[in-house]
């Protein structure tokens, strides 16, 4: 019989530890030496993998450098040499954050559907999204915590956050063309309301599940709670 035994020791995909061992062992390779040199794409690949999971995890002050070049098998030279200073890769790993979810709203076509069905779509893949990307709420949580000091200094992100706003200008206007959503609602006002419900999911899921004694992780709770924001948002601008 062809069965798939699971290491117990070996960290799963997805979590914080399993992206440092995916890191080191594609580190540590044949020919990784080569791929460092001749390959500079894969190896800040490599190195932004690594520090998201570490600025997420302990914040800008508590990640180290030299933690990130061992988990990568790079140097704090090499990493300097990349992204200028800790301030420097921590920007960076800012902007890929949102790079990544900006690039993937993009895909969503919500021109092609029908105003509503394109906003609820919206919203689902924002529930979506974050609920499987924690440390991208992490990285926001700590980036709060330094009142948004180094987003403000990155004009990268300003111009990735422009499109998201447009999409859900063009979706609103569509809806109040149309007569299913009513007028006078601000763009940046409706993506704060659904980035809220979104965000609160996850970034406070452990301190309110411990307070009223319920369990949000399981498959039905996560349904019924993507329900209700979709519902929420959708019943805020009807008519």
């Amino acid at each position: 019989m062809n069965e798939t035994v699971q290491n117990p020791n070996k960290p799963l995909a997805g979590t914080r530890a399993g992206r440092q061992r995916a890191a080191r062992d594609a580190a540590a390779t044949p020919g990784a030496d080569r791929v460092r040199v001749n390959d500079p794409d894969r190896t800040m690949a490599n190195i932004l993998q690594v520090a998201t999971a570490e600025f997420a995890d302990k914040g800008l002050s508590g990640a180290r450098i030299d933690e990130i070049a061992a988990l990568t098998s790079t140097s704090k030279r090499m990493i300097y040499y990349y992204f200028g200073s800790k301030e420097g890769l921590y920007v960076a790993v800012l902007e890929d954050a949102y790079r990544r979810i900006r690039q993937i709203e993009s895909e969503l076509h919500l021109e092609d559907l029908a105003p509503e069905q394109a906003l609820r779509t919206l919203v689902g893949f924002t529930f979506d999204y974050q609920l499987a990307n924690p440390d991208f709420i992490r990285l926001v949580m700590n980036e709060n915590i330094h009142r948004g000091e180094f987003i403000t200094r990155s004009t990268t992100i300003q111009e990735l956050n422009i499109p998201v706003i447009h999409a859900v200008h063009n979706v609103y206007q569509r809806g109040v063309a149309a007569g299913a959503f009513r007028p006078n609602v601000d763009p940046v006002d409706l993506h704060m309301s659904i980035s809220a419900l979104c965000f609160f999911n996850v970034s406070n899921r452990h301190t309110f599940g411990a307070i009223f004694k319920r369990s949000l992780d399981t498959p039905a709770a996560t349904a019924q709670r993507r329900e209700s924001i979709v519902e929420m948002i959708v019943r805020f601008l009807r008519p």
